[in-house]
């Protein structure tokens, strides 16, 4: 790998400035100050280092987020909060972004990497990779909505995948719901859209999780951590 790209992947910059501190005599290749841009380095044998730094290098990053209300699923917006936008600096990378969406009002389970093979694997329909939701909803779910999302709800000219509707309370005094929803797709606005074609209104929604990996019920609101090892295991085990 050019060293060039390891300082940039390393997080030090763009590769134009990390251009600048290796002509700056700052990098050292194996305790050896290196001003060659063009220099192949070996990440698993050769130490770099930036200003007496050594520097671990990391392809892929991943970071669970407890994604409010309120901020975006997107890397750059010109009006809205991103989630990106929620991230210290020592953790922001530039070529990070959420794998599929979250509405803006909708929280809850959100992962952030820079390995889009992963965020293929995870979106694509043909995998069938499940992501649970919480929802509330103004109406009364029925057994023949469960039977409706079972076969089926025409969108965007098609049948939507077989969906689970779990219906775990009803307030038949204020006509509301609250359900899971367990999709294998993500179609924009799905779940709001197949509530609504059985008549009701989703007025809450979370993401609970996606694949084997759930939400954890200590990660607060806006705050997002680095998946373990464990963790990364068991979400590439969705694929």
């Amino acid at each position: 790998m050019r060293l060039d790209k390891f300082l940039a992947e390393a997080g030090l910059g763009s590769r134009k400035e990390v251009k600048q501190l290796i002509k700056k005599g700052l990098i050292t290749v194996n305790d050896q100050v290196e001003k060659k841009d063009k220099l192949q380095v070996e990440p698993e044998k050769d130490r770099v280092a930036y200003a007496g730094e050594v520097l671990n290098y990391q392809e892929y990053y991943y970071y669970l987020l407890h994604k409010p209300a309120g901020v975006v699923s997107a890397t750059e917006d010109k009006k809205d909060r991103t989630v990106l936008d929620l991230f210290a600096a020592q953790d922001y990378r530039s070529d990070l972004f959420p794998v599929g969406r979250l509405d803006k009002d909708t929280e809850g389970f959100l992962l952030i990497t820079n390995d889009g093979q992963l965020a293929h694997e995870l979106l694509s329909p043909k995998k069938h990779v499940e992501k649970e939701y919480l929802a509330q909803v103004a109406g009364v779910m029925t057994a023949t909505d469960q039977q409706r999302f079972h076969e089926g709800i025409p969108m965007d000219g098609a049948l939507t995948l077989p969906a689970e509707l779990i219906i775990d309370a009803i307030n038949e005094e204020k006509q509301t719901s609250i359900v899971r929803i367990i999709l294998q797709e993500g179609k924009f606005h799905q779940v709001k859209r197949m509530v609504k074609a059985c008549g009701k209104e989703v007025t809450y929604l979370k993401r609970l999780r996606m694949g084997g990996l759930s939400l954890p019920n200590d990660l607060a609101k806006g705050a997002y951590r680095e998946l373990s090892r464990a963790e990364l295991t068991q979400l590439k085990g969705s694929e």
